[in-house]
This record gives C-alpha cells, structure tokens and sequence, in this order.
C-alpha cells in the first residue's frame, strides 16, 4: 500500500470502557430526566401551577379531587379537575400536556400541610370539591439520594478487596489475603535458565542436580533403599549465585517449581503467614512431586525467643511454626522438596536446620580465579569484546569478586566502551570498570591545593614502597593521586588467593597499609586525617589476630568468636575486664610495631620514596614498571606479579 493510500485511510480508535462505565451513564441519564421533568417520570405531567391560581379554580367550583403529596423534600399537590370544566378550558398547553382523566395541575409547594388540609375541608364542606386524599410518596431524588449510600459502600468494598487480595487478577475476595503468594514456574513464558548457564560452584551444581534427577527418576534411589531429602539450603555471601542456582533447578526439573521470597509470608495481620504457608504446601502437596524455592528465608526463619520484646515476634514465630510443622511433621508429603537461600545462615532457628527439615546445608562460596573465568565466559557471550581479550587475565584481575560483581564488571566495561566510541570492549576498558566499582568515579575536577596534592603523593608512594620491600604484601598494580569516589589517592594491589593466612603474612599487610601515615611522618613529620581507611583497616586486622584467631601469644590459643550468632557481645563480653586490658594494649602493640617497622623501612629509602612522589605529581597516574625503574626489581615475586599489565595513558 503507497504512503498516499496510508493517509487517506481512516484511523480506527478503539476505546475501551470500563466497568463502572454503563451503571455511571444509567444514573446520569436518571438524574437528567428527573432533573428536567422535574421529579416526576411520568409521560403525562400535569401542567405545573402556583398555589394562588389553585385557590382560584378551587373558588370556582373547577376541581373534581386533589392528591396531596407528602414528602421529605416538602409538599405538593395533583390537582384534577371536573370533566366540564376541562373540556370548556381554552388552554391549549393544558390539553396538549394532559389527557381529560387527569391530573391536570400540579403545584409544587402548598405550604403549610396542616393549613392547606383546613382550606381544603372548609371547600367539602361548601361543596366546591369532591375529594382530596394524603399520598405520602418519594420522588426520584429521594430514592437516588437513599441508595447513593449504599452504592458507594459496595463500590468501596470492591475496591479494598481487589486490593487486598493482591490487585487486579487477585481474585476480587478480601478472603485471598491468606492465599499463598507463590509463583509457579511455567517454562513456556517464563525465560528458561538451565545449569549451563550457571558457571562455576560445581559443588553446589552437583548436588543440586542430585536432587532434580531425583524428581526425575526416583526409582533409581529408592530400589537400593534411598529416602528423598526434605530440603536443601544455600548458604552464601551476597551474589554469588544462589538465587539463580534455584532458576536453574526451575529450568532443569520436569515438576511444579513453586518460587516465593520470605517476605511474602509477613503481613500485618494475624495468622496470615501461617496461613499462607498452608495454602503453599497444599498446593504443593497437590502438583507432587513438587519443588517449593524461598528466597531470603531468614526473613520468617529467624531463631525463636531471642531479643522477642513484649510478643512484638509472635506472628513471625506462627508462620515459622507452621513451617517446621509442614516440612517435617505429621501429614508430611515426602514428594514435597523445598529449597532456600540466604546470606545469614547464623540466625537461623535450630528448629529448622536439623536433619528431616533441611538435610543439606549447600554452601555457595565466592568463585575461585578457574570459576571466575567460566563465569566472564557466560556474561561476556552478549557483549561484542575484542579478539585479543584474555578471560584468564580478566579472572586474575578480579580477586574476591562474586558473580554479580562480575556481571556488573561486564556492563560497566560496556558503557566505558560506548562511552569512548568504540565497536568492540577491550582490555583496558575492563580494568576501567574494575577501578569504576572498586574505587568509585574519577573526579578529575576537584580542586585540591598543591600542598595538598604532593601530601596525597607521599602518602600513596609510602604505601607503593613499603609493599614493594616486603614479602608478603600484596603486590602493587598502579598507583593514582586522582580522586575517586571518598578518596583523594588510592595504591591499587593485586592479592595473591590463599586459602590460610600465616603470621607474618599478616603483619606485612598492616605494616604496608601503615604505610601512607608512616610516610608523611617520614618526609613532613605531621600526620593528618588521610590514613582514616587505613587506620580502620588495621584495627579490625590486630583486633582479629588477637580474639578471632589465636595468633597472639599474650592472649593464646583462644577465641572469643561465636560462628552461631547466638552470642551478644553487645551487651556482655566473654572475658574478664583484666582480659580486657591486655587485649587491648595487644591490639594497640600490633599496630604501633608495624607503624615503626614502616618508619624504619621508608626512613632507608627516602630518596626513592620521593622520586617515586615526583613522577605521581607528574604523572598522576604510576605502575609497576615506573617502581621497578626507582627501586629495582621486587626480590619477593609473587604468582600475581608475573602478571603483566600495560600502562594505561596518564590521566590529564
């Protein structure tokens, strides 16, 4: 069809009515019509008159009979007149309106009732009317007005329990708000997630897989006398993985998928969430075999009676009742598996983690640099990267970052990509979006003082140097006096992935994160509010070392660490006042013999330290190469270090 037929083709709107649409148009119409005929719907309105012209034709001899009309909006009166006198009347308007049996006149206010009956009795009696009748009635607008109450209650009601019950398609009953809120998976709308596109944790993928072959094919456990586990539960750090495991078994598995979070139990009114879990594994119970998936299930889990002010939990510890009572209880479906997840396994009741509850406890830790690889692999599938981008530098690059920190490294490199106007996503663009989310935006336009700015130079360089002289300092990838984020300088380190931390290893981290202060000391002896970070950094290290890992020799092989959460420390500590006091001059002690040990370091290599401060007030921006042309190459190389990682362009 040309654009021309297009243009001379008429536009077609379709407007969709609501539902209150056609009652709303009925009333109006009502009211229009009552309101023009003025209260009466009667075809044959009598000719409306005032009150002196009735007494008039009433002193005439004229009127055969009046209806006195009484009604809450006042009093009225038909009037019908005698049969002579209507066909000798020449009023046209009174012929047309009306037809010879009347009524004929209509006055709208009589006045006082009690009057007008006396006028009218004194007229019988002199015979000038025949008979008059009192006829209490309701015109339209009383009738409207009456019910109009009523009308909105109902629409009121509608209103609520659509809402209560979950919005449009909730049901449109009050009595829904006790219905379970799951969702069930249907694998023809809903996007598709299997186990190849969960990359890494093949722990936590094998055992989850046992469990949808189970599903599948149980005569293969339960021919040699296999039982099917009540539940799983995936314990692990934020993002790394745990809800998308549970999409995954969804993809995988044949059965009902049932997927709620721990919220969706919690409601203000009573007995709700226990409510709802009933409904939930009834209609678990009914699709069997069936898998029930509840996210963040520390949200209705929690561990009953402690911190419970004045009953304020009662209603949280029904809906937990309820659940231990389905998951394993009396009635209880064993066809019935229920999976959860959450990042604080520690608060959890006892009640729900023993065995005939949740039977596996599946723990999902932060990926490995081999499982990193594999999950870049995923999310890079969609992102146009450049030929030359190496995964296994990309996973080097990214210690200690979960699966969504990586999913989030991807995205980012594609926008700084796009940002510069390029086609594809290259190396450099990664390691931007690595220094983006770890250190914040640049800020380019802060105006910092040159006092300042050489302050922030000695200070990063004392860090770059002291982690340069040790062995087991981290080893050092860039250093910048750009300001990200809340810092004004950062020292960037590439940490070495180990499973135990000795001693001295630790040491050396506080003494190199000691660094930056021990430095301005060194060149300025002043020191200044910049090594805050720092300074947090270390305590939480010395405060570790001496009650959390038994590495000090004062305090011994003890720890105060409690990994039930049950404890609260808050309130009452573990240790007496006078353990107390050598705890802390031990924590203090750890950190001042690493601040001296920084001191002496960079006290031998102050020449250096401030060559090294020179080319970042230079340069902004230094790397690797840059230290190993001042200090020499680093005698302590590391597995991280033989990463090669190519300057980037000074920042301007």
């Amino acid at each position: 069809m040309s654009e021309k037929e297009n243009e001379n083709k008429p536009i077609i709107k379709v407007v969709k009515l609501g539902p209150w649409f056609f009652p709303i148009l009925a009333v109006s119409i009502i009211l229009l019509i009552n309101f023009f005929s003025g209260g009466s719907l009667d075809m044959n309105s009598p000719k409306s008159t005032s009150i002196s012209s009735f007494y008039d034709l009433l002193n005439k001899n004229k009127i055969e009979k009046v209806d006195i009309l009484t009604s809450t909006a006042g009093n009225s009166a038909e009037v019908t007149l005698k049969k002579a006198a209507y066909i000798s009347s020449t009023d046209k308007e009174l012929k047309k309106a009306t037809v010879e049996k009347g009524p004929h006149y209509f006055v709208k206010d009589v006045g006082s009732l009690e009057l007008f009956q006396k006028k009218l009795d004194d007229a019988k009696s002199k015979n000038l009317i025949s008979v008059y009748d009192l006829k209490p009635t309701s015109n339209w607008n009383d009738i409207i007005f009456s019910i109009l109450p009523f009308v909105l209650f109902i629409a009121f009601f509608y209103f609520i329990s659509k809402k209560m019950a979950g919005g449009p398609g909730g049901g449109g009953q009050i009595f829904s708000i006790g219905k379970s809120k799951a969702k069930l998976f249907d694998e023809k709308n809903d996007t598709k997630v299997t186990f190849e596109n969960v990359a890494g944790l093949e722990g936590a993928k094998e055992e989850i897989q046992e469990i949808v072959e189970f599903l599948k094919t149980p005569e293969k456990y339960t021919s040699i006398g296999g039982k099917i586990p009540k539940g799983a539960l995936l314990v692990g750090p934020p993002g790394t993985g745990k809800t998308l495991l549970a999409k995954a078994v969804a993809g995988e598995a044949n059965v009902p998928f049932f997927s709620l979070s721990g919220s969706d139990f919690v409601e203000m009114f009573v007995g709700v969430g226990a409510s709802r879990v009933r409904d939930l594994f009834k209609q678990a119970k009914e699709k069997a075999p069936a898998i029930i998936f509840i996210d963040e299930i520390d949200a209705v889990g929690r561990a009953r009676g402690k911190n419970n002010m004045s009953g304020s939990n009662d209603e949280r510890e029904n809906t937990l009742n309820q659940l231990l009572t389905e998951m394993d209880g009396f009635g209880t479906n064993s066809n019935v598996i229920v999976l959860a997840a959450t990042n604080r396994a520690d608060v959890l009741d006892k009640a729900l983690m023993r065995a005939g509850r949740f039977d596996r406890q599946i723990y999902v830790d932060l990926p490995d640099i081999r499982e990193r690889k594999e999950i870049f692999e995923v999310h890079l599938k969609p992102i146009t990267k450049a030929e030359t981008l190496d995964t296994e530098f990309l996973a080097k690059q990214t210690p200690g970052f979960s699966g969504a920190d990586i999913a989030n490294v991807c995205n980012e490199a594609a926008l700084v990509a796009a940002r510069k106007d390029k086609k594809a996503v290259d190396k450099q663009d990664f390691l931007d979006a690595v220094d983006r989310i770890v250190g914040g935006l640049e800020k380019k336009n802060k105006i910092i003082s040159k006092e300042e700015k050489y302050a922030i130079a000695i200070h990063e360089a004392g860090h770059a140097t002291v982690s340069w002289m040790l062995k087991h300092a981290a080893p050092l990838v860039k250093v910048t006096i750009v300001p990200r984020g809340q810092s004004l300088g950062a020292a960037w380190y590439l940490p070495e992935e180990r499973q135990i931390v000795r001693t001295e290893q630790m040491l050396d981290e506080m003494c190199a994160t000691m660094g930056g202060r021990a430095a301005e000391k060194v060149v300025f002896d002043k020191i200044s509010t910049g090594a805050l970070s720092d300074l947090e950094k270390v305590t939480k290290q010395a405060r570790a070392m001496v009650t959390v890992y038994g590495l000090n020799d004062k305090i011994g092989n003890i720890t105060y660490y409690d990994s039930s959460g049950q404890s609260d420390y808050n309130f009452s500590k573990p240790y007496s006042d006078d353990t107390a006091k050598v705890i802390d001059a031990e924590i203090s002690g750890l950190i001042e013999e690493q601040y001296q040990r920084a001191i002496s370091i960079l006290t031998e290599n102050r020449t250096k330290l401030e060559a090294l401060a020179d080319i970042l007030i230079e340069r902004e921006v230094i790397f690797k190469d840059d230290l190993e042309t001042i200090f020499g190459k680093r005698p302590f190389e590391t597995v991280a270090e033989t990463l090669e990682i190519k300057p980037e362009e000074p920042t301007e």
